[in-house]
């Protein structure tokens, strides 16, 4: 668990100075970097861009594949006038593991490739000084690791990685590096939750100290136009805002929390950031945001994108947004993987709401074969209770990173894990009953159920507060003419959902069919853009008779890399975009359903 997430900013207390730009970078196919020295700096090596994924840069297959160790390295500058504070380099994410060193000196080891985490280098570096990073980081897969695979030695000696997921293995550090500056007595962490009564909205909050002896707190909540609107004092509190503007859906309004430290009445430390005052429940059939009902409209989606991989781009982040926007779309999920924290940022302004996923994906062995999967139950393996110690650590920074965020309406903890066997209903409960406080404002909770996993064969339907649905009829099964067949059957599985007691929304988290941009053929085939229009106004039909279903994402919004593969050309082709962001025909008539409603 990491013990501070907060967000990087610069103030008179704070300093935070982007690392990002060009590193040192070299693969260690003999894992032999920390003999040779390299902690101390790259021999020999090339540049690489951070943040970035490695892989596609690179213009041979070993490379681009590139299975095991591979170390970045940078040097940079620590100012003297920053003595005196805690000095760290705080890294968005190292995919999937990572030794951090600074001068040659071990700092730190940390695992999880989507999540943030600091490393303490006060002791370490020489101030008024140029001091050197050097990362060794590893990209293998392994059944107990988020996400789960397997990794090969092929008979030319190269490792290989088989994901249990479809999704492409990039690696690297695919987000920002900062250094960062901050007081030894500081904010370290802070929490705020809505309640609306009466007209009036009710802030609880707490503060998190480091070293707070002798301390004192003032919290402030300012509009957006600065004007102060609730203050408080202590580490625990109430901000009561009277007439209060809430964060709506695509109707955001955010207010900016202020906390101050003082000590013997002199001001130490400050740190603030954007809130939205709103509240979320599940109630019967029903998701409600404000205690108004909303339906979600959106995608899965991936963080992907041409040459950078997995790398977060604002600029791609941006156009990303002006698609959904234009489509009509309100919400979306972190498939597979939490997002770049400035994902969610975008989402508070722009009013959309997040299903936010941990990187629990590739659970099940057996139900997509064309990964490599084995038939058998992945809860059956002698990994599992190691598996669970890496799973509770992200949801724990998961949650603690992004709780404050306004857009975040639920946490998904698993994508399509295996829940049609016995063997699973163990690992579940002690996953919720684990989590089951971690949020102060118990948002819900929740996981996506694949093909294999329905109303019938599913032995976990006790444990999400809503059902997320992954459905392919007319893909993966009942295809081309078929569909008529996979609409019965579709249509069959939600008749017994709506026969049975269950008083909880269902949300389909994907359904689609791969569609080559630009391929027509009259009367429709599969492939084709007039079958990707076909099947989605198919499940459109599906959605209007059962008043249960509350949200529609298909898979995916953009077309995005995978591993290669019999079934695959070039990637996973469901986008209603293109890879480069173009939209297919199916987009236009998803956007007049969308905005109909």
């Amino acid at each position: 668990m990491e013990k501070e997430l907060l967000y990087p900013i610069t103030n008179d207390y704070r300093f935070d100075q982007s690392l990002d730009g060009m590193w040192d970078f070299k693969f260690d196919s003999r894992a032999n970097g920390l003999v040779e020295g390299w902690q101390n700096g790259l021999p020999n090596s090339i540049k690489m861009p951070v943040p970035a994924s490695f892989n596609d840069f690179f213009t041979d297959k070993d490379s681009r594949e590139y299975t095991g160790d591979f170390w970045y390295s940078k040097r940079f500058f620590v100012p003297s006038m920053l003595e005196n504070r805690t000095i760290a380099i705080r890294f968005g994410a190292a995919t999937h593991r990572v030794v951090v060193y600074v001068n040659g000196i071990e700092i730190r080891q940390h695992e999880g490739g989507f999540l943030p985490f600091q490393a303490d280098v006060t002791n370490a570096i020489r101030f008024g000084e140029e001091n050197v990073v050097s990362l060794k980081l590893n990209n293998e897969l392994s059944r107990e690791t988020l996400p789960a695979g397997d990794t090969i030695t092929l008979k030319n000696g190269k490792k290989m990685v088989k994901p249990f997921f479809d999704f492409y293995n990039y690696s690297g550090l695919n987000r920002s590096v900062h250094l960062v500056a901050l007081p030894t007595q500081r904010i370290t962490d802070f929490t705020a939750v809505t309640k609306l009564e009466n007209g009036k909205a009710y802030v609880d909050y707490t503060v998190a100290l480091l070293n707070q002896t002798d301390t004192k707190i003032s919290v402030e909540l300012a509009d957006d136009t600065g004007k102060t609107v609730a203050k408080s004092e202590g580490d625990t509190g109430t901000l009561v805002v009277n007439q209060p503007v809430l964060w709506q859906v695509r109707d955001a309004h955010l207010y900016r929390m202020s906390i101050k430290l003082f000590k013997q009445d002199q001001e130490i430390d400050e740190y603030s950031d954007l809130i939205g005052l709103r509240t979320i429940e599940i109630k019967g059939h029903q998701i409600l945001v404000n205690d108004k009902p909303v339906y979600l409209k959106g995608f899965g989606r991936h963080e992907d994108s041409i040459y950078a991989g997995r790398a977060y781009d604002r600029n791609v982040e941006k156009r990303d947004y002006e698609l959904m926007k234009w489509m009509g779309a309100n919400s979306f999920r972190t498939s597979h993987y939490p997002y770049d924290e400035e994902a969610y940022r975008f989402a508070d302004r722009e009013g959309f709401l997040i299903i936010d996923e941990v990187p629990a994906v590739g659970f099940k062995m057996a139900a997509a074969s064309f990964l490599g999967g084995l038939d058998q139950s992945f809860f059956d393996g002698d990994w599992i209770e190691q598996l669970y110690e890496k799973h509770l650590d992200q949801i724990v920074d998961l949650i603690k990173r992004d709780k404050n965020h306004p857009s975040v309406l639920a946490w998904s903890l698993f994508n399509e894990p295996d829940t049609s066997t016995d063997s699973a209903v163990p690992y579940f409960k002690k996953i919720f009953n684990a989590t089951a406080n971690l949020d102060p404002e118990k948002r819900p909770r929740t996981f996506t159920l694949s093909e294999d996993d329905t109303f019938e064969t599913s032995k976990c339907k006790q444990f999400p507060d809503f059902y997320l649905l992954n459905r392919y009829p007319g893909w993966y099964h009942k295809w081309g003419y078929e569909i008529s067949e996979g609409e019965a059957d579709l249509r069959q599985e939600m008749d017994q959902w709506q026969a049975s007691d269950i008083e909880k929304p269902i949300v389909f988290s994907e359904y689609g069919a791969d569609t080559e941009p630009g391929m027509h053929k009259l009367p429709s085939v599969m492939w084709s853009e007039e079958y990707q229009v076909e099947l989605l106004e198919m499940f459109g039909r599906v959605f209007d008779d059962y008043d249960f279903i509350q949200g529609e994402q298909p898979w995916n919004l953009a077309d995005f890399q995978t591993v290669e593969g019999n079934m695959r050309v070039n990637g996973n082709k469901k986008g209603l975009f293109t890879r480069d962001r173009q939209p297919k025909e199916a987009a236009f008539g998803l956007r007049q359903r969308w905005q109909n409603m």
